[in-house]
């Protein structure tokens, strides 16, 4: 059994969301960066499938500390494409994948559901059409058995479960599984395995996107109860109206 799990260097969400001024990508200068939780997850199912377990991105060289993450809590061998990621689009990402599970003659492609900065939600769709293999996406558990791939998700009438036949391609929404911390023993086995740097198969096209854009914030409303001593009995109904006291 061989799996290739993708994952992408993603700005760190936890913290505020600001753009770069040309409005095409998440700015991370402050924020810091991550593997998205849908990754992370799909990291964990495939540690748990067992195999041989390949994590590939396609980045830039700081990309490096995503695929040395993913060796640390179980995977056994790492693909870098190195690349600019924002000058290519989920078709131009899909291709490279592609090419990466041909000579690697993987069996199951793990990915996350939708990039956690972009969104775009098309790479596992357009990466199963590349290969001519199915897919099943947005599902949270993943295991195989058999030849046969099981995979399970909420979906819109309720739980959802699907078996397709290797290979094949599955997205995943994080909730599933709960991803492990990497061990100071497996940080130490991750840095000494050789990853394998590939260049672009091709030029990309790029995204086509005009600009991402950021919801307003929520409005919130303000209620000054009133100043020192004369906002005690105010409080008191309020705490009241809340059923943190009982009258």
């Amino acid at each position: 059994m061989t799996t290739l799990v993708c994952i992408k260097r993603v700005v760190d969400s936890s913290s505020e969301v600001v753009l770069t001024e040309d409005g095409q990508a998440v700015d991370g200068r402050y924020a810091g960066f991550t593997t998205s939780a849908h990754e992370e997850c799909a990291v964990e199912l495939a540690v748990q499938i067992g195999g041989e377990i390949t994590v590939m991105t396609l980045g830039d060289a700081d990309a490096v500390e995503q695929l040395r993450a993913a060796l640390a809590v179980g995977c056994t061998a790492a693909v870098h494409v190195v690349a600019d990621p924002q000058t290519f689009g989920p078709a131009d990402v899909a291709r490279e994948i592609a090419a990466v599970a041909r000579d690697g003659g993987h069996d199951l492609v793990l990915l996350g559901n939708d990039a956690a900065d972009s969104g775009d939600f098309q790479v596992g769709i357009r990466l199963a059409y590349e290969l001519g293999w199915p897919v099943v996406n947005g599902v949270s558990t993943v295991s195989v058995a058999d030849g046969v791939v099981t995979a399970s998700g909420a979906g819109p009438d309720g739980h959802e479960t699907y078996r397709v036949p290797l290979p094949a391609v599955v997205t995943v929404l994080e909730g599933g599984v709960e991803p492990r911390y990497p061990t100071v023993p497996g940080r130490m086995k991750a840095k000494k395995v050789a990853i394998d740097e590939r260049r672009p198969t091709a030029e990309p096209t790029g995204p086509g996107r005009v600009r991402l854009l950021l919801p307003p914030p929520a409005p919130s409303d303000v209620q000054i109860l009133g100043k020192g001593a004369d906002a005690a009995p105010a409080v008191v109904d309020l705490l009241e109206q809340l059923g943190v006291l009982a009258r």
